[in-house]
């Protein structure tokens, strides 16, 4: 574990465009330097790298951070790999902090299961290639049955444990790994006082992690005997979670990366054949549903999942759940069904690799039009059933977080299902509302009011939800990064009631301004940034933005990173030909002000939309003259906050 002060006296050592410059060529423009950027293609350079404040940012692919950002994205590498790479570039020692005995005993098992696994791993290797009864059992049926190549077998590093029922075990006693061990990761099962080999007379396929570890193994049994379980998997262990885990994913991360899209089957085999046959940016759950955890580890990559299903009816309808998690999550979902009596693995076996490809990319369907269309055609014409199908795809719409994509599937579905789109429109706003009162009265806190679903129509100049208060928290989360610290004069009254003028810190002055007020941030990013800056003015600390940047939590280093960031800087030549221009800085107390003023007048808007909706859904006569009457006094604020920011509001 690296000591904070290390992470540091790294950070403060790392020159910025010394780390960048390893991997891109860079020009200098101004107080900033430009490049092509390394995370997607492009010809007109849109990667800027700021060294004053430590940070890039891609104003094409939006990907931003600070150094140890850029490496662990360029190189692939866990926070703690890019610190001590970086250590060792700047020479800065690293002393890992010393841990506790409970800390040491958990590592040391991590450590020790890890090498258990790795010997397993060459074990069952070598059996394939060197055992005979290896070499007739499961290296045939790995070149024969399944078509791999020699080549494809050593990158997977695939294997087989002999028949033999203690022959693994016995053999790791003998290189000395403890029983102990090797219960806790599985490989070997205690029964009446004696230990047996969990995957004896199966073929193995490893599991690696994101770093290429071996977290466990997948064995397939080769006969037919159908009472043996055809594939059986390592238990849950220190090193391996089920949930969390993707086969294939070490060999398909960078892949996914370049590809900006992720193939998702259901088995080992299917990830091995789509490999050999070119199509590398493939993993598998490994034929448990999938988990939020798995969603999660995709999306560290791309926000395009391709799921490849085999033709089953039955499991592609138990699948829908699964599916649901992933659009609730933000991911774009394609669906691609092969032939009847094909999956992956066949498919791919007995067709070229570009007529596979080709396949893919003719045959991928949204998933909000696939499952319409399958619920469709299992409905008929039974009323019932057709309004039962239509309730289902309502509610995965009303899943989709964002407010466009969430209509455009509306205007598609209503049309497919001959329809209104209002009707689907209403339907959707419904669960929405629902779902908004839920998540209020559960967390006891004020959620921003959730956008209705409309017809969509083309963003002209920019694409934001009118509704959010990103766009209004963002600004003050900006002013109290850059001007937190800076002290300026506003006006005040004395106790007597006299004007008279006061200096505060504009940190002090956003953050007791919009507590006072019980005013929150709604942006999970934000409000965890606003939190910290709200703990450090508790201590006398105002953190600014260079203290979030280098923070050690990269979620909010990156969003300081994002808030921070502008694609454009003033031109020398302004100076240079004596051209006078207003600085921001010069005008803050009006600046702030208004920043502060345009977030309440937002949650106005909020609240008097909510309370326009629970006015139109009250039966009670004496609840509605309640809400008309907060209704009055919400609107009376609106306008004086509204006239103080220059608008004229009619309603």
């Amino acid at each position: 574990m690296i000591p904070a002060n290390t992470i540091q006296e790294i950070l403060d050592a790392a020159h910025i465009e010394e780390v960048i410059g390893d991997f891109v060529m860079l020009k200098k423009r101004g107080a900033n330097l430009f490049g092509l950027c390394p995370f997607h293609n492009e010809k007109t350079p849109s990667f800027t790298v700021s060294p004053s404040k430590g940070i890039f940012k891609c104003f094409g692919c939006g990907k931003s951070g600070n150094a140890v950002h850029f490496l662990m994205e360029h190189e692939r590498l866990s926070y703690p790999e890019a610190l001590k790479s970086l250590a060792k570039k700047y020479g800065v020692e690293v002393h890992e902090k010393e841990l506790t005995t409970e800390e040491i005993e958990s590592q040391n098992e991590r450590e020790s299961l890890f090498n258990l696994n790795q010997f397993a791993q060459k074990y069952f290797s070598e059996i394939l290639w060197q055992n005979e009864k290896g070499k007739s059992v499961g290296l045939t049926y790995f070149r024969q049955k399944r078509g791999f190549t020699d080549q494809t077998i050593h990158k997977f590093q695939l294997g087989y444990c002999l028949p033999d029922r203690d022959a693994f075990t016995r053999q790791a006693i003998h290189e000395g790994y403890k029983i102990q061990y090797l219960e806790k990761s599985g490989l070997s099962i205690l029964r009446d006082d004696k230990h047996f080999d969990r995957f004896h007379d199966r073929i193995i396929f490893p599991i690696h992690n994101i770093t290429g570890r071996i977290t466990g193994f997948g064995g397939r049994i080769l006969t037919t005997d159908k009472t043996i379980a055809k594939y059986v998997n390592s238990p849950e262990s220190e090193v391996y979670d089920k949930s969390k885990s993707l086969y294939g994913i070490f060999f398909a991360k960078n892949t996914i990366v370049a590809k900006n899209n992720c193939y998702l089957v259901e088995g080992y085999t299917d990830v091995i054949s789509l490999h050999q046959a070119g199509i590398e940016n493939v993993v598998a759950s490994s034929g448990t549903s999938l988990t939020e955890d798995q969603i999660r580890i995709i999306r560290r990559f791309t926000e395009n999942i391709t799921i490849l299903y085999d033709g089953d009816p039955a499991g592609i309808k138990a699948s829908f759940r699964g599916i649901d998690m992933i659009l609730e999550q933000g991911l774009n979902t394609r669906i691609v069904l092969f032939p009847d009596g094909e999956d992956p693995d066949s498919f791919v076996r007995k067709t070229s690799t570009t007529e596979v490809e080709k396949f893919l990319a003719t045959n991928a369907d949204n998933f909000v039009i696939f499952k319409a269309k399958i619920l469709l055609k299992e409905a008929g014409n039974d009323p019932i059933k057709r309004a039962e199908m239509i309730r289902d795809i309502v509610g995965t719409i009303a899943l989709i977080p964002n407010i466009i994509v969430r209509a455009l599937y509306v205007r598609e579905c209503a049309s497919l299902l001959n329809i209104a789109e209002q009707t689907l429109m209403s339907e959707v706003n419904q669960i929405l509302r629902k779902n908004f009162r839920k998540k209020r009265e559960s967390t006891g806190e004020e959620p921003a009011v959730e956008p209705e679903a409309t017809a969509y129509t083309a963003p002209k100049q920019f694409d934001f939800d009118p509704n959010s208060t990103e766009f209004q928290e963002k600004e003050l989360i900006r002013l109290l990064l850059l001007y937190g610290t800076w002290v300026i004069t506003t006006p005040a009254q004395n106790e007597d009631g006299m004007e008279t003028e006061t200096r505060i810190k504009i940190g002090e002055w956003i953050v007791h301004d919009l507590l006072e007020d019980d005013i929150h941030f709604a942006i999970p990013e934000f409000r965890r940034l606003f939190l910290e800056m709200v703990k450090g003015i508790e201590n006398d600390f105002i953190p600014g933005d260079i203290y979030f940047i280098q923070h050690p939590d990269p979620e909010l280093s990156k969003t300081a990173v994002e808030v921070v960031s502008t694609p454009h800087e003033l031109s020398q030549n302004w100076k240079k030909y004596k051209i006078h221009v207003t600085h921001e800085k010069d005008n803050l107390p009006m600046i702030v002000k208004s920043a502060i003023l345009a977030l309440k007048a937002r949650r106005l808007e909020q609240a008097l939309t909510e309370n326009q909706l629970l006015i139109k859904e009250t039966r009670d006569d004496e609840r509605i003259m309640e809400l008309i009457s907060a209704r009055k006094k919400l609107k009376e604020r609106s306008l004086i906050i509204n006239a103080e920011l220059g608008r004229i509001i009619i309603r």
